[in-house]
């Protein structure tokens, strides 16, 4: 999938991944994508919860070697 900027917060555990990926969005226009790599285990209900808390569209999720993948539409 393409995306317009990719976040790393590999290692890092709640809420820094949410917290980062909220500040990344932020930055970026609205339609633009954005990868999120995580390995925090409880990163696939919270970012769930997030699209849905702050509208922005969560497009893929995938786990890759115990990696997440994520892909967030700005709102």
């Amino acid at each position: 999938m393409q995306f317009d900027r990719e976040l790393d917060v590999k290692g890092l555990n709640c809420p820094l991944p949410i917290l980062r990926t909220k500040k990344a969005l932020s930055e970026m226009t609205s339609g633009q994508v954005l990868r999120v790599l995580a390995t925090d285990a409880n990163s696939a209900k919270d970012f769930q919860a997030f699209a849905k808390q702050t509208g922005n569209e969560l497009l893929v999720t995938a786990e890759i070697d115990q990696v997440f993948e994520f892909f967030f539409k700005r709102k």
